[in-house]
């Protein structure tokens, strides 16, 4: 028997940006651990976010794409949301959570002195308003034990000079972490962020496919590779496990010891 077979049996949970990457894996890994249901949230790939449901269905989990455009921020996650209760009670009959993964984001490469107006909207847009009001609507509906992850990055700990406003969206999701943890913490609910590094993504994969950029970024691991999505999926499944009951209000470091 797999060490994740039964693990999140009987737990219903919603994965955003779910349709590829990190994200699909997340959903996957949470079918494979037994979850009784699974809303996989995606921006504009539907046929990636079908995909990723047949493959959850397969496993013997019930599951459900859900579209909303994260980019309109609070209308987006409140969207969502209504969206995932309208499934949830259809699928099994009443509306609760225990697993919010809070997925989805953007990380556009560009300079301080670049970054336009219309850029930082989409980034606080999406990386930081949308999770902020998703896990607003949510709460309510968050069963006692449950777990709430925001995906954060290892440029909160170095430098991203190209990535200045990225890193600021996430710093902001790593100090609403810590704010909520306390929040939640009665219902023995815990609250926590994973830093992947740079990761083997469809995000990535046009500058990872330069040798020269690739190498670079393999160098900044002590690992000596560029991490894959199973590397930073694992972690998260652990932080949103049973096992992880006693970890709150933290931000675990999936960079593969970047830059140490």
């Amino acid at each position: 028997m797999s060490t994740n077979e039964g693990r999140f049996s009987g737990k219903v949970a919603l994965v955003t940006g779910a349709s590829r990457g990190m994200g699909a894996e997340i959903a996957k890994k949470l079918a494979a651990g037994g979850a009784e249901f699974i809303g996989v949230h995606y921006g504009s790939n539907r046929d990636a976010a079908l995909k990723v449901v047949e493959e959850i269905k397969a496993l013997g989990s019930k599951a459900v794409a859900l579209e909303a455009d994260l980019n309109t921020g609070i209308t987006g996650a409140k969207k969502l949301w209504a969206s995932f209760e309208d499934a949830v009670r259809s699928e099994i009959g009443s509306v609760h959570l225990d697993i919010l993964i809070n997925n989805a984001g953007i990380a556009p490469a560009v300079s301080f002195e670049e970054t336009s107006i219309e850029t930082f909207e989409d980034v606080i847009n999406i990386n930081l308003k949308a999770p902020y009001f998703l896990t607003q609507e949510a709460s309510p509906f968050i069963r006692n034990g449950g777990r709430i992850i925001n995906m954060s990055t290892g440029f909160t700990r170095v430098a991203g000079p190209m990535n200045t406003i990225y890193a600021a969206s996430k710093g902001a999701i790593e100090t609403l972490t810590l704010a909520l943890a306390p929040h939640f913490a009665s219902k023995g609910i815990t609250v926590n962020a994973v830093r992947p590094g740079v990761t083997d993504t469809d995000m990535n994969k046009d500058w990872l496919a330069n040798p020269e950029a690739r190498a670079g970024a393999a160098s900044a691991s002590v690992f000596g590779r560029v991490g894959n999505v199973k590397d930073v999926a694992d972690v998260v499944v652990f932080v949103a496990s049973e096992e992880a009951r006693w970890v709150t209000g933290q931000f675990i470091d999936a960079t593969g010891g970047n830059h140490l």
